[in-house]
């Protein structure tokens, strides 16, 4: 028998790096998952089925929903997302670790839901070095940046409630926390 993977949450604010982390850990350490969410929206331009997201009729959304077949799930602008928990616990029992890159709203249902999971929070090295990030991008209105940054701090409050924070100060010290971290979790091998 082998032995079962972990599920990893990792949470933060927009322009934090979550999603350059993870693209990272995933690159460097191919035994890992990452966990592909399920949408009701139709599929972009490009967009595969069972890659990007599991494309979903709204009826069967809410059936699954109804079955307690996500481990978190959320209706934004009028379409559903949510983490399928078939997908997650087939790799678990295969013995690989799932990253989960998730909103805290989600992330608090997971952390609920698998109390086991190994939580992270991404926080920036300051409010004013998140807002430098967003407004580098040059993708988004005043507006839009404006309430992102409202957000931001809402989250940040939340990231007592993870079992670990990291501030992404510099990205390649935080990857190796992090990898730290998982070694730590027994979700990567030590090094020897």
């Amino acid at each position: 028998m082998c032995k079962k993977g972990k599920l990893v949450v990792l949470s933060g604010p927009s322009g934090v790096g979550k999603g350059t982390i993870c693209q990272i850990l995933l690159d460097k350490h191919p035994e890992l998952r990452y966990s592909v969410s399920a949408t009701t929206r139709a599929p972009r331009d490009g967009e595969e089925d069972g890659v990007n997201y599991y494309f979903m009729s709204r009826e069967c959304f809410l059936g699954m929903v109804k079955d307690d077949g996500f481990l978190e799930w959320a209706e934004l602008f009028g379409n559903c997302y949510g983490t399928p928990a078939f997908a997650v616990d087939s790799f678990i029992e295969d013995g690989k670790s799932v990253i989960l890159e998730i909103d805290t709203q989600g992330a608090l249902q997971v952390m609920q839901k698998r109390p086991e999971c190994v939580s992270l929070f991404i926080l920036p090295p300051s409010i004013e070095v998140l807002e430098q990030r967003i407004r580098g991008r040059a993708t988004e209105k005043e507006e839009d940046i404006v309430l992102r940054l409202q957000r931001a701090s809402a989250e940040l409050e939340l990231a007592a409630h993870y079992r670990y924070q990291v501030v992404n100060d510099d990205l390649q010290r935080s990857v190796t926390e992090i990898e730290n971290i998982f070694r730590q979790e027994d979700i990567l091998p030590a090094i020897v």
